[in-house]
């Protein structure tokens, strides 16, 4: 498909799968296409204070994605215009819900690493399982290239670029196939290179200082598990108002620090109801819903629920194409979430 063929309003937006300070993801269709499946990058709909930086981050991605052009398991750049970018869609889940075991996942993994060298191409963002996936024949895939490089040569920070891509990999394979590393991929796992060593000690300050003070944003992870200690007093006070049928009580990572209390409840109240239902009680989004997705024997499905309080798009619509029946309940949950980043919660991964 050409770039020139394809006009900013052919894009028919179907789902917001991710919205931050530098860009809104939207997957969608090409209108007169064949319902062709899409992503587009809405870059100008970032903060004006961010938009410099976002468009920065948008032609590396672009510049990127020109550059791995053809390799299996990357993202095909379509099209780009003063709005952002569209890119082709690569179905399949992040891993860190796929979990990937065998070997054969890691050794793809690591020809499309191998493949991006080739042309010049480090990630430079393969720390985040999200943006590994694991495609639904059982393959992997790469995304979200906003922070890669196009090396000219191959000199001594792409060789240290390019080994952190590698050891990235190797980490997620320590967290979701030890029973495949070797001596050497742990020893490797232990040695960061000396960029990396030098980022940590400054330019990751500075970049927390920036995006959790200034933009009130993050991308570290919540620790605490406030369920346990805040969800059975509000389970309890919902539970008693007849005008409640269930509810269910989730965490996500909050955009700037620690955990979020994300509340599904089935009701016919609006959010204001049931918010003054719940006075006294922090629980920072509260989604109603006609009702709640459950099993046979009634109890509700957290596991389809935690794939929305996460914005794990992807992973709820294969589970919705696995599982049609539960598609007509889980479907507007979906499209009403509350939820658009895609911070992660290391103790939901067990």
């Amino acid at each position: 498909m050409k770039n020139s063929r394809i006009l900013p309003g052919d894009f028919v937006s179907e789902t917001v799968f991710k919205r931050d300070i530098f860009s809104e993801t939207h997957s969608g269709k090409l209108a007169g296409r064949d319902g062709e499946r899409v992503i587009r990058r809405f870059v100008g709909k970032s903060p004006v204070l961010v938009r410099p930086l976002a468009w920065v981050l948008a032609r590396r991605e672009i510049r990127a994605l020109k550059a791995v052009r053809g390799i299996e398991g990357t993202p095909t750049l379509l099209s780009t215009d003063s709005g952002g970018l569209i890119r082709d869609w690569l179905d399949g889940a992040p891993i860190h819900i796929a979990r990937p075991s065998t070997r054969e996942w890691y050794k793809g993994a690591h020809r499309i690493l191998r493949d991006m060298r080739r042309r010049g191409v480090t990630h430079n963002d393969l720390a985040k399982p999200q943006n590994w996936l694991m495609r639904s024949n059982g393959d992997p895939a790469v995304i979200d290239f906003q922070l890669a490089s196009v090396h000219r040569g191959r000199g001594w920070f792409y060789r240290m670029m390019a080994y952190e891509d590698f050891r990235h990999l190797l980490k997620q394979k320590a967290s979701f196939a030890p029973h495949l590393m070797t001596p050497t991929a742990r020893r490797i796992v232990r040695r960061r290179s000396l960029p990396s060593r030098i980022w940590l000690a400054t330019g990751k300050k500075v970049y927390n200082v920036f995006t959790r003070r200034l933009l009130n944003w993050s991308d570290g992870e919540g620790t605490r598990d406030r369920i346990d200690t805040e969800g059975p007093v509000i389970r309890a006070t919902l539970e008693q108002d007849p005008r409640v049928n269930g509810c269910a009580l989730l965490t996500y990572s909050l955009p700037s620090k620690g955990v979020g209390l994300y509340a599904f409840v089935e009701t016919a109240l609006d959010e204001a109801a049931i918010r003054a239902l719940l006075s006294g009680h922090a629980i920072e989004l509260l989604q109603t819903v006609s009702a709640l997705p459950r099993r046979h024997d009634g109890s509700v499905r957290e596991d389809a629920l935690m794939l929305v309080a996460l914005n794990q798009v992807t992973a709820a619509e294969e589970l919705m194409r696995k599982e049609p029946d539960i598609a007509p309940v889980l479907r507007p949950i979906v499209d009403g979430r509350l939820n658009f980043t895609d911070r992660r919660l290391t103790h939901t991964e067990g």
